[in-house]
């Protein structure tokens, strides 16, 4: 490589629950630099959370985090090509492509689903999340049988 990596940036903690993995989640949700409406958009959709799972016992974050843990793909495929044929090889992902793959999962399948607000369909795509359904479990469950289908290929790793 002929340049030097760039510095992470350090990501600060979020006013409410003072958490890095909230600020993170909420600048994959953010558009055009609209943070306050993102962060308001994230709360009010915790909010909704708690409501439709009253009788939970862990907090509404609680919730989301092991929403997030749900919905996090432990192996994707990789294209690599060896002798003029592509395989598909599957490789484990670092930790911080996990976070990221799955937060962004998560922000995907919530602004496709039907529903009146972004808040609502958030949080209804968080409790799927955390009852092992929705889209973003499916995507994770797709990843992970292609990546069984493709094993014979994993000594192409690279």
């Amino acid at each position: 490589m002929r340049k030097a990596k760039p510095k992470k940036r350090q990501i600060l903690p979020d006013p409410v629950f003072g958490d890095v993995k909230v600020t993170k989640f909420v600048n994959h949700l953010m558009y055009d630099g609209k943070k306050s409406i993102a962060f308001t958009i994230f709360y009010s959709a915790l909010d909704v959370v708690k409501t439709k799972l009253p009788n939970e016992e862990k907090s509404p974050l609680e919730i989301w985090k092991a929403a997030l843990d749900n919905i996090t793909p432990q192996v994707e495929v990789k294209s690599r090509r060896v002798g003029g044929a592509t395989f598909q090889v599957p490789t484990e992902i670092r930790p911080d492509r996990k976070e990221s793959i799955c937060m962004k999962n998560l922000i995907l399948f919530s602004r496709k689903r039907g529903g009146k607000s972004m808040a609502d369909k958030l949080a209804a795509e968080i409790v799927d999340a955390f009852n092992s359904q929705g889209g973003a479990y499916k995507k994770k469950e797709d990843m992970h049988r292609m990546a069984e289908a493709n094993r014979a290929f994993a000594h192409f790793r690279f």
